[in-house]
């Protein structure tokens, strides 16, 4: 699937890539934080020892930063979308709409969902663009 970004995205993971020694494949921004996708095997590297490396790239963007490990699955993708939530089991039902049916731990749904939904939005935004999943919903 392809993945259109905006020239904003591009100049933002050139500095992710460049202050984290590691790979982004995708990067949505907005005025408080930006999420990148890292590609997997590289979350250390990006995180850096400490955190230091995101500690770094937030001073330098000036918001907070989310990081999501990419995935070949679909399932996999969308359990690493909704960390740092335990998430126990993925499927996806493909009928009209793909929906990935996410089974997190009680105490973990309010992290899942994020203040005002943040969380499982940007889940099922970047769902949306690497798997063409329509929804995901909590069970």
């Amino acid at each position: 699937m392809t993945i259109r970004l905006s020239d904003e995205a591009r100049q933002l993971i050139a500095v992710f890539e460049t202050e984290t020694d590691a790979t982004a494949v995708d990067c949505l921004p907005d005025d408080d934080r930006v999420v990148y996708v890292v590609t997997a095997g590289e979350m250390g590297a990006a995180i850096g020892d400490g955190g230091s490396r995101v500690e770094a790239l937030e001073a330098t963007l000036g918001r907070s930063v989310v990081l999501v490990e990419d995935a070949p699955t679909a399932e996999g993708f969308v359990a690493n979308a909704l960390s740092p939530a335990a998430v126990y089991n993925v499927t996806v039902s493909e009928n009209d709409t793909t929906v990935a049916y996410a089974e997190v731990a009680h105490e973990d749904k309010g992290v899942a969902i994020g203040a005002d939904g943040t969380n499982i939005e940007t889940a099922k935004e970047l769902a949306a663009r690497h798997f063409d999943i329509d929804d995901i919903q909590l069970t």
